[in-house]
C-alpha cells in the first residue's frame, strides 16, 4: 500500500465516507477525517510524492482529478467543479498547479 506506515486503513476509509457522493468532495473535510491534516511535514512530502503520478515536482488537474484513486483504486474521480475547488484551494502562487510547499500548507492550514 502506498501510505503504509502513513495512514491507517480507517483513516483512509473515514476520509473516502466523507466525499462519496458527486460534489460532496471538500480537501478540507477530507484531510481533517483522513487525518492528514496532522501528519508531520515528512510524511506529506511522501504523500504528495504519491500523488504526483508523473513526478513533475506538481500535482496537476489531472491528478487532482483522480486524487481519490491514490487511497482505493475503486474510489470515483472528482467532480470538474470539485477539481476546480480544489486546484483553486491549494495552487496559491497561480500557476495552475500545486507545488510540495501549497500542498503541506493546504493539508495543515486547510
Amino acid at each position: 500500500m502506498a501510505f503504509a506506515g502513513i495512514m491507517t486503513d480507517a483513516e483512509i476509509a473515514a476520509g473516502l465516507q466523507s466525499c462519496q457522493a458527486a460534489d460532496s468532495f471538500s480537501c478540507k473535510t477530507f484531510f481533517a477525517k483522513s487525518g492528514l491534516q496532522c501528519k508531520s511535514k515528512d510524511q506529506l512530502t511522501k504523500v504528495f510524492g504519491v500523488i504526483d503520478q508523473d513526478k513533475s515536482g506538481y500535482i496537476e488537474e489531472g491528478e487532482l482529478r483522480n486524487f481519490l484513486q491514490n487511497f482505493d483504486g475503486k474510489a470515483r474521480a472528482l467532480t470538474d467543479k470539485e477539481t476546480l475547488e480544489f486546484l483553486k484551494a491549494g495552487d496559491t502562487d497561480g500557476d495552475g498547479k500545486i507545488g510540495v510547499d501549497e500542498f503541506l500548507v493546504l493539508v495543515t492550514k486547510g
